[in-house]
């Protein structure tokens, strides 16, 4: 009985909430697990389920190896599942509402200086198709902060070089706009002008970055190529998703930016999520004081 209600509840958070489509399917992954874990126990109904089992489960989850991150994220999918059967009259009571979110230590992001950005992109210098787009790619993910997923469907349309800005749409399909610098300007253009009508199939998408095959280039691709040449411009650090974007964050702070300035170029709801890219200043700052300070 309580595995009928799933699919309602993401049909819920899709229209009513809008949230993303990656965020749709790990909360469908969390709550068909912990309904499996429900049934095991006979709980077939949502009237049925106490905060025992919620903590059960949860220590469960704990005891298989789950990091906090991710018992947090299953128990906001709980949560959110038993409000939406309270919301709908299913269910007489929320088990979840005593049952306490585990502490998470907030990861202070890595990040690369700006010299290192700088090699980056200088090694994706070239008059190949494909150095071409690549550089375009990573001036506009390091001048813009972009997610992987928000560039790669990004479209031509919604680029404005005469201006110098993106018109991004974000998570829960929120748009916002982020002003784009000079170089960006430069190496888009040049992509726009020399290239991209090459790649253009029959058929023809309105989806800036292209493969070779004319398709939109994949999240997979942008990734191999930043490693790429990561690799070629030696930076030892062990690139990962987001490294451009946690960059693009502190080297603005570093410089003077304010912090709803950048979350607003971020697109972060609540600015909590923000403020971790100001303990990566505080970081340098120590770091800085220990080097020069005589008693450092």
């Amino acid at each position: 009985m309580l595995k009928q209600f799933i699919e309602e509840f993401i049909n819920y958070l899709a229209v009513e909430r809008g949230l993303a489509q990656n965020t749709l399917l790990a909360y469908r992954r969390d709550l068909v697990k912990y309904i499996q874990y429900l049934s095991a126990q006979a709980i077939e109904s949502p009237n049925q389920v106490k905060r025992e089992q919620v903590t059960s489960y949860m220590y469960d989850r704990k005891q298989q190896g789950l990091s906090a991150n991710s018992i947090a994220r299953n128990l906001a999918a709980i949560k959110m599942f038993h409000r939406f059967l309270i919301r709908e009259r299913l269910a007489k009571e929320d088990p979840t509402t005593l049952v306490d979110t585990p502490k998470l230590w907030k990861r202070v992001p890595d990040v690369l200086s700006t010299a290192e950005i700088e090699a980056i992109i200088k090694a994706s210098s070239g008059r190949r198709w494909q150095e071409v787009r690549d550089q375009a790619i990573l001036e506009l993910m390091y001048a813009s902060g972009m997610r992987v997923s928000e560039l790669v469907n990004l479209k031509v349309e919604n680029v404005n070089l005469d201006v110098g800005y993106v018109r991004c749409i974000g998570k829960g399909s929120k748009e916002r706009i982020i002003p784009i610098g000079k170089k960006a300007k430069v190496c888009i253009k040049k992509y726009c002008d020399s290239i991209r009508g090459r790649l253009v199939k029959n058929d023809v998408t309105g989806v800036l970055f292209l493969s070779r095959l004319g398709k939109r280039i994949s999240r997979q691709s942008v990734w191999k190529l930043i490693k790429h040449y990561a690799q070629k411009a030696r930076i030892p650090k062990t690139i990962k998703p987001h490294t451009l974007r946690h960059s693009f964050a502190t080297h603005l702070l570093e410089h003077g930016a304010d912090l709803r300035s950048v979350q607003e170029m971020l697109g972060h709801s609540d600015i909590s999520t923000t403020q971790i890219y100001t303990h990566v200043d505080k970081e340098r700052l120590r770091a800085i004081h220990k080097e020069f300070h005589p008693r450092g």
